[in-house]
């Protein structure tokens, strides 16, 4: 099937992420990612920015686009996304919950950490109160593990003003 019939599927019915992907399991393209035609995807990401237009209120065609922006490697705009859905509908439990794993994707971890923690409230069933906690489990793994979270709260102005003056002594040092 199209990828057409899947965003017109997606603006007739007005529904949320979940919802698409039980009423049209086979269209939606990320739940098979390594084998979408890089053709497919940018028309569906094309057809959903169009959907998104008409239904500027819908959290969950944001959050499908923000999907398809990072399938398609467009870090960016997938992030604006996920955070316009957030921002439309603050108890979308996709919304919350893809935003988050963005961040994770990232390796934002300490925001990551943070806007899974805020999807586990909006889970409206065990199943996806499962997919959240595995994710906050995830992060929380990665974060003690493997990762160095470091977090830019100091400005840099000192250590770059020092490296300018130690530059400028060895080259007066070589003209000498």
């Amino acid at each position: 099937m199209s990828a057409s019939m899947n965003a017109s599927a997606l603006v007739s019915t007005n529904t949320s992420v979940a919802i698409a992907t039980e009423v049209a399991p086979t269209l939606v393209p990320w739940l098979d990612p390594h084998n979408v035609p890089r053709e497919d995807l940018a028309l569906y990401i094309r057809q959903l920015e169009q959907a998104c237009l008409a239904e500027p209120k819908s959290a969950g065609l944001r959050t499908c686009l923000g999907m398809a922006y990072a399938m398609n490697y467009e870090v960016d705009k997938s992030m604006e996304s996920l955070e316009t859905a957030v921002s439309i509908d603050p108890n979308s439990f996709w919304a919350q919950l893809k935003y988050g794993e963005l961040n994770y994707r990232l390796r934002i971890l300490n925001r990551a950490e943070e806007e899974t923690l805020k999807a586990l409230p909006l889970a409206a069933n065990r199943w996806q109160l499962s997919i959240a906690r595995k994710q906050l489990q995830d992060i929380r793994a990665l974060k003690q593990n493997c990762v160095r979270n470091v977090e830019w709260t100091k400005s840099l102005g000192a250590p770059a003003l020092v490296l300018s003056a130690m530059l400028l002594v060895i080259f007066v040092a070589m003209m000498w």
